[in-house]
This record gives structure tokens, sequence and C-alpha cells, in this order.
């Protein structure tokens, strides 16, 4: 199994014969369709299902909804959060439509909808015996720097509440896909570090950083505490083998 990172919050999955792109909204080139996802996953013949964790820009696309006409019939599986539906991005024949709590299952692969501390749902995806979880925009939002600390109490119990429901569903996570942003300011890596602390991890991706690679490599020492790797991630389109 090969992990690509994309760009921002997009991952893809390669596994067997099929591969999972969760929340593109850029590919890897110097613009938004050129890259690892126009020139190459596009280009293959394996199914592929594309998954939004809701409607977000940085986050869905609808020009993925053009994908289908590169794919053959049957070939391409789009699961996208509810509320991409609700607000209009995407019409209801477009896609499986999922709540919290709903899933997804055929001979492949399970996802299954779990919370988020933002607008929409994080995924967990199970296949070829891993276990994989992309969480979207769930994080501890605190923005402490910024907020009162009835707002940053708030937040945090938000976030402590979703994470304790996945903890309960899978308490082991073979792969975590997870945001680590400093625009939250000097506590940026605090909800990564309580859902490594929570949940035994065993990769971490960081994501939702932009460009600050620099500053996603500062979680490494605290993954390692909890036997969890970080991938070091340096340069969009970036392979990783699972």
């Amino acid at each position: 199994m090969k992990l690509v990172y994309v760009y921002h919050s997009c991952c893809v999955i390669e596994a067997g014969d099929f591969a999972v792109i969760i929340d593109y909204y850029k590919d890897s080139g110097e613009s938004h369709a050129r890259g690892y996802v126009h020139d190459e996953l596009l280009c293959r013949g394996d199914r592929l299902y594309v998954l939004a964790s809701h409607s977000h820009p940085d986050h869905f696309r609808p020009d993925v909804l053009a994908w289908k006409n590169e794919k053959r019939e049957g070939d391409i599986v789009y699961l996208f959060s509810d509320d991409i539906l609700q607000h209009g991005k995407a019409r209801a024949t477009d896609a499986l439509f999922l709540k919290k709590g709903e899933a997804y299952q055929d001979s492949h692969i399970r996802i299954k909808a779990f919370g988020s501390t933002d607008i929409g749902i994080s995924f967990l995806i199970e296949t070829e015996g891993k276990r994989l979880f992309h969480a979207g925009d769930l994080n501890n939002w605190h923005w402490m720097e910024e907020s009162t600390k009835e707002e940053v109490k708030e937040a945090e119990e938000a976030y402590l509440q979703e994470l304790e429901l996945l903890a309960n569903a899978a308490g082991h996570i073979h792969v975590a896909m997870f945001p680590v942003d400093p625009r939250l300011g000097s506590a940026y890596m605090r909800g990564a570090e309580q859902f490594v602390s929570r949940i035994r991890t065993e990769w971490f991706i960081p994501m939702h950083f932009g460009e600050a690679y620099d500053k996603v490599l500062a979680f490494k020492d605290y993954a390692l505490k909890h036997d969890c790797r970080l991938v070091e991630l340096t340069h969009k389109g970036q392979r990783i083998e699972l």
C-alpha cells in the first residue's frame, strides 16, 4: 500500500487495483490541473474512490465530478459529506452523501463517517487489513491566542468528545491524516498531540499546513514518544510506502 501526499489536505491511497483520493482541490504541479492526480492517477484503469469531507473550497473542488468522463462506467465512486449537497455544491445524483455515523462498503473497502469540529465529516477507512483515518477539518480549533478562555474550553471539549467516539470505535489506527496548522499559534500541535495520546497510531501524516513543512516536522519528537512515526513531508506529490 502506498500513500501520496498531493497538497494541503489531499492524500491518495494506492491499494491493489484501486485508489482512494480524499479532499482534492489542487494538484501537485504548478497549476490545479497538472501533477500527480491528472498526469498519473486519472490515467490509470483502476477503480477510483473520490472522497470529500466537506464543502470548504480547500477540501472540495466541483471539478472532480468531471473525472467520471475519464473513467469507465462503474470505475469511479463519489462519496461526499452531506453538507456538500445541502450547500448546493453537487446534485443528489452526483454522489453518495454521508452523514456522521453512516457508512459505505463494497468488496474493496469500508468507509465510515465520523464527526468534525468544523462542518462536514471525517473518514475511517478499512481496506487490505489496514485502518486509516482522514480527519477532514476535525481538530482542536482552539485559536488560543485570539479567543476567550470560554471559547477555548468549548472548542477543546467539542474536539475531545469527537475524539472519544473515534477511540471507542478504533483504538488502533495504522495511518492518521490529521491537521497540524501553524495558524493556530504557539499551541498549533495540541489537537495532534491529543490524537496520538488517545489513539494508538502507527503512521501520522500531517496536513492542512500549506507550505510550512518545517513547522510540522516539530511534531516528530512528540509522536515518537507515543510509538508513532511522523511522515516527514518535504514536497507536494511525495510518495510514502506503508
